[in-house]
């Protein structure tokens, strides 16, 4: 039986951002052994100090590791982020929820898309292996996501967000909290297995997947990356990893 993990949070959260080495790490260590269900807190009806989110992308880099490029937030912000949030909830009709919030979360932390404009959600879909994207866009618009995101944020309201709930309770260290539920943990992936089973990673990624020091992580992405085993999404400044 897997463990089952409830998930507050939203596309163009910067703290959910942040989490996602955690996120990885579950997926890592327990695999099947755990089942997220992602509830969408809608971050923002409408967002009005864009500067404000700005600087809470760059704080969450700071303290995280996590790449994040603002200059979005300052030159042509998002209105809302609540058509992201139905967006992930139409991507869950296919059982696509995770892959897809975590492309969604690229384009509002690296990619400076604003993703909130049905043209631009359908866009972002075509990139998530798998994905019906006709079937995407006609869930996209049905009453039936607009109910079901509705419910999410009557489940959000309880508290903050990011949340993490393992067996009901919320949880501060999700990685012991599952541990201790009982879901069996297994061997982690080397570097290049992760970069293979995860598609792209940050280094702040690799580093809590694989259990390595930032630095070591770090280093053993650019022998790789020598090697041609591993590819930088730049060669000066890389964000984001990938297998060679």
């Amino acid at each position: 039986m897997a463990v089952d993990v409830l998930y507050v949070t939203d596309p163009a959260c910067p703290d959910s951002w942040g989490a996602e080495p955690r996120r990885l790490r579950l997926e890592a260590e327990f695999g099947d052994g755990v089942s997220i269900t992602y509830v969408m807190a809608g971050l923002a009806r409408e967002f009005t100090r864009p500067e404000q989110q700005a600087k809470a992308w760059l704080d969450v880099a700071a303290a995280t590791g996590m790449p994040a490029d603002p200059r979005m937030w300052l030159d042509g912000p998002p209105k809302s982020s609540y058509p992201a949030c139905l967006a992930v909830k139409a991507a869950a009709e296919q059982g696509l929820d995770g892959p897809y919030l975590r492309r969604l979360r690229e384009a509002f932390a690296l990619d400076g898309r604003r993703a909130d404009t049905s043209d631009a959600l359908v866009a972002l879909a075509r990139d998530v292996p798998g994905m019906n994207v006709d079937r995407f866009a006609v869930d996209l618009q049905s009453n039936a996501i607009v109910e079901a995101f509705g419910s999410d944020l009557e489940r959000a309201r309880a508290g903050a967000m990011p949340r993490w709930e393992v067996g009901g309770e919320v949880v501060d260290d999700v990685v012991a909290a599952v541990r201790a539920a009982g879901a069996p943990s297994r061997p982690l992936p080397s570097v290049e297995e992760a970069l293979r089973r995860f598609g792209r990673l940050t280094a702040a990624e690799v580093a809590a997947v694989c259990d390595l020091p930032p630095p070591r992580a770090l280093a053993e992405l650019w022998r790789l990356a020598l090697e041609w085993r591993a590819r930088p999404d730049a060669p000066l400044s890389p964000r984001l990893w990938s297998a060679g």
